[in-house]
């Protein structure tokens, strides 16, 4: 395994994603580099970057990384997806996609969790889903019952 260039994960405003670590903090597992073309289905845990071409399937519960020069004709489910690419095809998301310019989107989206930077180009439709971090958010999002509410009593000086 190669030397992550940096400790942060993407750079923000920098021209690629960084093959490094990324905001869950794992190591890239496995890279696909520009230039390689791959055909059929992938499946993993943990963090995948790619940066040729994909033509199949790709499905984890973790992140996959698409760097600016990937282009994948694939349907996606993804814990996590940062994007820089081009993605033509489904993609159903756990928790959260992040759209980076200059990302090229073509098809169906579903996600509980969408970010997406001037400059990205989004052709399709787009769900937004109930996800774990809706779950988790739950309680402090229920209402207040009449039992719940603080009373309040005046007292007279």
């Amino acid at each position: 395994m190669w030397k992550p260039e940096k400790q942060d994960g993407i750079e923000e405003n920098g021209p690629s994603l960084t093959p490094a670590r990324v905001e869950t903090r794992e190591d890239v597992s496995a890279f696909i580099g520009k230039g390689v073309d791959f055909k059929g289905s992938i499946s993993y845990t943990g963090t995948v970057r790619i940066d040729g071409s994909l033509d199949g399937e790709i499905t984890t519960d973790g992140v996959l990384l698409v760097g600016e020069e990937a282009v994948l004709k694939a349907k996606v489910t993804a814990g996590t997806l940062i994007c820089k690419g081009k993605i033509t095809g489904d993609i159903h998301i756990k928790e959260k996609l992040k759209l980076r310019a200059p990302a090229v989107i073509n098809g169906g989206v579903k996600t509980p969790m969408l970010s997406i930077e001037e400059g990205v180009l989004f052709n399709g439709t787009l769900e937004m889903t109930q996800g774990a971090r809706d779950t988790q958010r739950e309680p402090a999002l229920r209402a207040v019952t009449q039992s719940d509410q603080p009373s309040v009593k005046r007292v007279a000086n």
